[in-house]
């Protein structure tokens, strides 16, 4: 299966609900950027502006935590209405008990890697996932340049999803996802995709989700 979450880091904020309004027909999810400045060098949205968001979107939301602090409010994501939780291993002193506490919440819950963290940092952690998440980009900016090089911790990440845990776990990428990248990171092994400035740049938002999800199961299927 093949999901595609529009990211509205590059989305007109002034007008969000009418800029979700354009792809929520053809979306899988919404994936919510939530950067805190210290984290990553940006900023996006607070706790409540979040809240507000995950409230009134018309389609499950996939919060992508981005903050220094995921072990202390993690779980409020999913307590707010967060279908998915992700945060970064990086930043979490405690990253099982953040995993429980989002599960505890009714929410699935994601661990995202940074392009220098290995793969296997994580594989104790594995079992209790629903979701692995491998930036294709230094976290913090919209429209970066795809790094192609991930694509062997993709790879990893494909193989021991399948064997270990029967292909149960959602593999995602986030991070330069467009026409031009999305069968790479099919082909790798992705199933789920964040896809940012190529749907909201784009004159035709949904129309871009039905198309990046066309070339991903058919790279997916070769």
């Amino acid at each position: 299966m093949i999901r595609i979450c529009p990211s509205i880091l590059n989305a007109d904020r002034d007008n969000l609900l009418s800029e979700i309004s354009r792809i929520s027909e053809q979306s899988d999810l919404l994936h919510l950027d939530v950067m805190d400045n210290i984290f990553v060098p940006n900023f996006t949205f607070t706790f409540e502006q979040s809240k507000k968001i995950i409230e009134e979107c018309p389609i499950p939301v996939d919060s992508h935590l981005m903050i220094a602090d995921p072990d202390e409010s993690a779980h409020l994501y999913a307590r707010a209405g967060s279908d998915s939780v992700t945060f970064h291993y990086e930043a979490s002193s405690k990253p099982l008990e953040t995993i429980f506490k989002i599960k505890d919440e009714g929410a699935r819950v994601g661990l995202a890697l940074k392009p220098a963290t290995s793969f296997h940092d994580i594989s104790e952690l594995m079992e209790h996932l629903d979701m692995v998440l491998i930036m294709t980009v230094e976290p913090g900016f919209g429209g970066q340049s795809f790094m192609v090089d991930m694509m062997e911790k993709v790879r990893q990440a494909r193989k021991e999803i399948d064997s270990q845990y029967l292909g149960k776990i959602w593999l995602q990428v986030d991070g330069g996802v467009s026409l031009e990248t999305i069968a790479r990171a099919a082909e790798s092994g992705a199933d789920t995709f964040v896809a940012g400035s190529a749907v909201f740049r784009s004159d035709d938002p949904g129309g871009m989700v039905d198309s990046l999800r066309s070339l991903a199961l058919k790279s997916q299927t070769r």
